[in-house]
């Protein structure tokens, strides 16, 4: 008895019926506005626009973003992106099957598809340390090709998840309000995710609707990773418990705690506290509530990077030096030292 293979999905087709059910007016529109700001911006010099890159894991969440974005593309803002997809090489010949699904989509589609490796993928790599490789590989593949923007399909899932997760590392409004709709790095880069809008169910819905098919990492059946007992045990229950639409509730505290965010750093934008020389000056910072402080200190510790694994505890030591303005002289380490005197922090090597 034969096998019977499963038919060749149309992917254009998948496209085009997907749209019917999520289009581009649901996406974030926070994240849409800011990609046409800057679509426009590059079309007004004259110039051609730069290109968009799209990572693209094989999953649902990557999948649909896709195929939203090919198929409002033509109209809107053109097909010209590339989709980026990292493999992690953890999981034998699956990832590599996933690699190839990728590349199929991409090809039925005939959009630029770039994949890279992880050549030195530990046997059991952390969750953070793959994170880490994939977008080194995100970044390198943009600035080869001079891609500044990367639309990434988190989803409302993904922003309840992340926000239990850093409530057990005692995150401030900045974690808390991760994974956000733009995301400006250092180095120019903007990663937009235009998703945090939708919820798993909705997209896995709007795709078996479409006929679309996907891969599954089998990986995230199981509870090796903080995320995936969030995702599998903790999530259900606290939707379940709530009563109520949980996974909007998380998405509209990330917004507000968004906009908290960014109060904050532009009070502290205004007070203007760090120098050119990378010295802190406390004068400014006298009589102002400790959340403004604290972002002061973790400005000062990213201007002078000190080479120091600073804990939680003493950092916490030296923010109490700070507010006191007292001169103090704080060790950070083996490199150096945090030194208070006359109104300001400085940082002088041992």
């Amino acid at each position: 008895m034969t096998r019977r293979r499963k038919p060749k999905i149309n992917w254009p087709t998948v496209a085009a019926a997907l749209v019917q059910h999520v289009d581009h007016g649901a996406l974030h529109p926070t994240a849409m506005l800011r990609a046409f700001a800057e679509y426009r911006r590059e079309t007004r010099r004259g110039g051609r626009p730069s290109r968009w890159a799209l990572a693209f894991s094989s999953g649902a969440d990557s999948l649909a973003l896709l195929l939203i974005f090919w198929a409002e593309g033509l109209g809107r803002w053109g097909r010209d992106f590339v989709v980026l997809h990292f493999n992690h090489r953890l999981r034998g010949k699956a990832a590599d099957t996933d690699e190839k699904f990728c590349h199929d989509v991409c090809a039925a589609l005939g959009v630029k598809f770039v994949a890279g490796k992880w050549r030195t993928a530990p046997k059991k790599a952390s969750e953070a340390a793959a994170r880490a490789a994939r977008h080194e590989f995100f970044g390198r593949e943009m600035k080869k090709r001079k891609i500044r923007m990367l639309w990434l399909a988190h989803q409302q899932d993904d922003i309840a998840e992340s926000m239990l997760m850093r409530l057990a590392r005692g995150s401030g409004t900045g974690g808390l309000a991760a994974p956000r709709p733009v995301q400006a790095l250092g180095d120019g880069r903007l990663h937009l995710r235009p998703m945090l809008t939708l919820k798993k169910a909705e997209i896995v819905a709007a795709l078996k609707k479409a006929g679309a098919a996907w891969r599954e990492d089998a990986s995230n059946a199981t509870d090796d990773h903080f995320r995936n007992r969030v995702r599998r045990r903790v999530l259900p229950a606290w939707a379940k418990a709530a009563g109520r639409d949980a996974l909007a509730g998380a998405a509209l505290s990330r917004e507000l705690l968004d906009e908290d965010d960014a109060a904050l750093e532009a009070w502290l934008d205004a007070l203007r506290p760090l120098d050119r020389r990378g010295r802190l000056n406390l004068g400014p910072l006298a009589g102002k509530p400790r959340a403004l402080v604290r972002r002061a200190l973790h400005r000062w510790l990213l201007a002078v990077r000190p080479d120091t694994d600073l804990s939680r505890h003493g950092f916490n030591q030296l923010l109490a030096a700070v507010e006191r303005g007292s001169d103090t002289r704080f060790s950070l380490g083996a490199k150096g030292f945090a030194v208070v005197h006359r109104g300001r922090l400085v940082f002088r090597k041992a």
